[in-house]
Order: C-alpha cells, then structure tokens, then sequence
C-alpha cells in the first residue's frame, strides 16, 4: 500500500502522533495527525544528525574514527583525567563504548540546576570509566555531547553552525533549533526542534547514497560505515528498515529495499510505537 493510503489505517492504531513524512524519488508528502506545533524537539534523533557531521569531517579526512579522541581534543581535557582516555577512540564515542557505568548528561530527565558545574565537557571527562574501552556498551548523552564538542574542535564550528552550512541549508531545511549547553554548544544527543518533513530529509540523504538533488553531501564510504558499525542508525526489522528513535516514540526510518525513508514526531509508549513500526514495514510497498 502507498503512504496516503495507509494513513487511514495508522489512524485508526489511536496512537498520539503529531506529524509524519514520507520520502520516495525526491518527493516529500507530510500528514498531519492534529493540530500541532510545525517544529519538535526529535530527542535523541539528533545523535544521527551529530554523527552524520562527523562523517562529513571524516569525507574531509579532518576525523579517523580509530584514532583516540585525545588526538582531536587533547587541550581541552583535564590534567588528572583517567589515562583510559587515552586510548578511547572517536568510534567508542560513537557507538557508546567509552567505558561508563551509567548513562548521565540526559537534560530531558535529569534537573540540570543539580549538576555539579555547568561546564559540561569537564563532567564528561573526569565521570568514573567503569568498563575497559570498548568493552562494555552503555548508553549515554553524554557521548554525543561529547561528538557535538568534537565537531566543533575540529571544525572551528559550534555543530548546529557546521549543519546549518553543510546539512541543513543544502537540504532546504526551514525552521530547527538546537537547546545548548551553559557554554553555548548544541547538545549533541538531544534537543534537536525540527519539522517532521525536515527530519525525514536525513533518512534520504542515507537513502540515496549521501547525495541531495544532485549534489553530493555524504560518501557512500561513511554511509556504509555508519551503517556496518550502528553509528545510531540501527537495523529495525528483518526486511531491512533502518533508523534511528528517541523519548517519547520519535523516530526516523528507511528502507533501502523498498526505496522509502520515513520520520515522524510522536508522545507514545514504546509498545505503540513497535506496532508501528512493524505495520509500516509489512504495509508499506
């Protein structure tokens, strides 16, 4: 079935979606659920988007990402910082191998008035590393707070600057906004406000090989990378959809088989959002 026919069918699953956007052969066609704002914040969504800047650094050979972050950010960490960093790559960053013990930094739960400092990059690097590199996966903001911060040492860019000029303007994006850090730094996992038919722009960019109306913006090198290695984008069904989900049911998808991305913005329980996903990938032709 194609996506306006399918409609219908979602509406009647009762789940509380804001808008969803479907992309096939360069055309976006948006629905709206109900009356809603036109921008979202996508939360953790935006680790796609951060890892995608680095990728783009990577195609510039401005990033390794087997290389220890210290070789990018050596100036900025602390004196008594745990000799593990040393051997911490930009990959472990990536997929969430750094060595913590718990997740932390997630400002959409946590009240930021009770962290210890407001410099947040210094709690990154000096919060206890319980596990070896690469040892253990635990999932954390703090990791892509880490990548935002990465992006702009070796940039010279705040992240939501070197999107804006390499990402989202290219793409036509209209309206996103980023929430900061006390420094001024995007943060990296979360807080990305972005539209629905905005968001599923990036689905097409992976779907289409890194190109954009004709205009390449993403090696296929790194598109495979980030897809071999679940650089946040992660296999969702055994038909191939991949993607990316955050808070709340939002979530970002394609399928390479059957050539669609698709994204939307939700406030739904997981379980809701597990039959939809499954509903879309058996219907959608």
């Amino acid at each position: 079935m194609t996506f306006q026919h399918l409609i219908p069918e979602i509406e009647k699953m009762g789940i509380n979606l804001y808008g969803m956007a479907f992309y096939r052969d360069g055309e976006i066609t948006e629905h709206r659920f109900q009356a809603s704002s036109n921008c979202h914040n996508c939360y953790s969504v935006a680790k796609a988007f951060a890892m995608t800047a680095v990728g783009m650094l990577h195609d510039d050979g401005l990033i390794d990402v087997k290389k220890p972050i210290c070789h990018y950010m050596a100036d900025l960490m602390p004196k008594d910082i745990d000799p593990a960093w040393q051997l911490i790559t930009v990959e472990q960053v990536l997929t969430h191998k750094i060595g913590y013990g718990e997740g932390f930094l997630d400002i959409d739960v946590e009240d930021v008035n009770a962290y210890p400092t407001k410099d947040y990059l210094h709690m990154v690097f000096t919060h206890k590393l319980t596990y070896l590199p690469g040892q253990q996966f635990k999932y954390s903001d703090a990791a892509y707070y880490l990548v935002s911060r990465l992006i702009a040492t070796v940039s010279g860019e705040k992240a939501d600057a070197f999107l804006n000029r390499r990402l989202f303007q290219p793409m036509d994006f209209k309206e996103v906004a980023w929430s900061h850090c006390p420094q001024d730094h995007p943060m990296g996992a979360t807080g990305l406000y972005i539209s629905s038919a905005d968001m599923v722009k990036l689905g097409a960019l992976y779907l289409d090989g890194g190109v954009w109306k004709g205009k390449r913006l993403l090696s296929e090198e790194w598109i495979r990378k980030a897809i071999g290695n679940e650089y946040e984008l992660h296999v969702k069904s055994a038909s191939g959809l991949i993607g990316k989900g955050g808070m709340n049911g939002q979530h970002l998808l394609f399928n390479r088989e059957k050539n669609y991305a698709i994204a939307w913005h939700a406030y739904a329980p997981s379980e809701q959002i597990k039959d939809l996903i499954t509903f879309l990938d058996q219907n959608l032709d």
